[in-house]
């Protein structure tokens, strides 16, 4: 990484700023009619405060000078945060031609950050060093260096423990390298709670491996046998795992919507069941998920 210029630092110093009551007029009010600017209302004794303030940090030094950071102590100086009556901390306030337009309370991820900036200053911000490194992960991904990608993941996670993209990306590494016991490992490093499309598609490719290693990759004698009885649910639903494991996705969600179509309650809707963990892995984006959810749909409300 290259060292930051002495012009620079002076800059990034000049848009994050200590507010006291006193200054809050020149270093808020005034301030807002050339740039925007972020209040940052934080106590030393909040928690949230202090994950919070960081990356507000971060997200006015993408900014290059068009967002201003004033933090203030509501301890040492009270009456802005009673005026603007704030019930908790951390609270944020965006003021723009010397009045507040919008805010939040509470700890948001760097990305919720950005958009609240953004909506505001109607460009775009530049990317973090922390989405940089995914972005490269990412792209190791994409060329099958599982190694190169577990390695960057790693560094996003030594920043930030409880990054969540980080840990699905590195658990999906490992698994896509062979190592299925430590993709379990790092899956259970995430938060309890953590709901994110890159982490269910994680523990849904890891708990579906499970499933298609019990039954190999003999796809041919499933379908003779499909052909002597084609209501036979559960060897259409086994040949479905058996097309996942051999990486033919299209196939897989067709043979479990034949099983919808013809049988939608079989064995408590097993069949759709499935289906719905199979989009998980995929991911959203796949344009074959897209297709098979308008069809499941078509088939569900027909």
């Amino acid at each position: 990484m290259e060292p930051v210029s002495p012009a620079a630092a002076e800059g990034t110093a000049a848009t994050i700023v200590d507010v006291t009551t006193e200054s809050f007029m020149a270093d808020v009010i005034e301030a807002s009619n050339d740039q925007l600017v972020l209040l940052d209302l934080w106590a030393p004794w909040c928690g949230p405060c202090k994950q919070l303030t960081p990356l507000l940090e971060q997200v006015t030094a993408q900014a290059n000078g068009a967002v201003k950071l004033a933090k203030m102590n509501i301890d040492e100086h009270p009456a802005v945060a009673q005026q603007l009556q704030v019930q908790s901390i951390p609270a944020v306030f965006a003021f723009k031609d010397g009045r507040p337009v919008d805010g939040f309370m509470g700890a948001l991820p760097e990305s919720q950050i950005k958009e609240f900036v953004t909506r505001h200053l109607g460009d775009e911000l530049g990317a973090s060093p922390l989405e940089e490194m995914l972005a490269m992960a990412a792209q190791a991904m994409d060329q099958g260096d599982m190694a190169s990608a577990a390695q960057v993941y790693g560094e996003v996670l030594k920043q930030d423990p409880a990054h969540i993209g980080a840990i699905a990306g590195l658990a999906q590494a490992h698994f896509a390298a062979g190592n299925l016991e430590q993709a379990e490992q790092i899956l259970a490093m995430a938060p309890e709670g953590a709901n994110d499309p890159e982490l269910a598609s994680a523990r849904a490719t890891i708990a579906l491996a499970a499933k298609t290693d019990e039954l190999g990759d003999d796809a041919q004698a499933l379908l003779d046998m499909l052909a002597a009885d084609p209501n036979n649910h559960q060897v259409r639903f086994d040949l479905a795992l058996v097309y996942h494991g051999a990486g033919q996705r299209e196939e897989a969600m067709d043979a479990l919507l034949e099983i919808v179509a013809r049988k939608r309650d079989w064995e408590e809707e097993r069949a759709r069941k499935q289906l719905l963990e199979f989009f998980d892995a995929y991911g959203a984006g796949d344009d074959l998920v897209a297709a098979a959810r308008r069809r499941l749909s078509s088939i569900l409300f027909s």
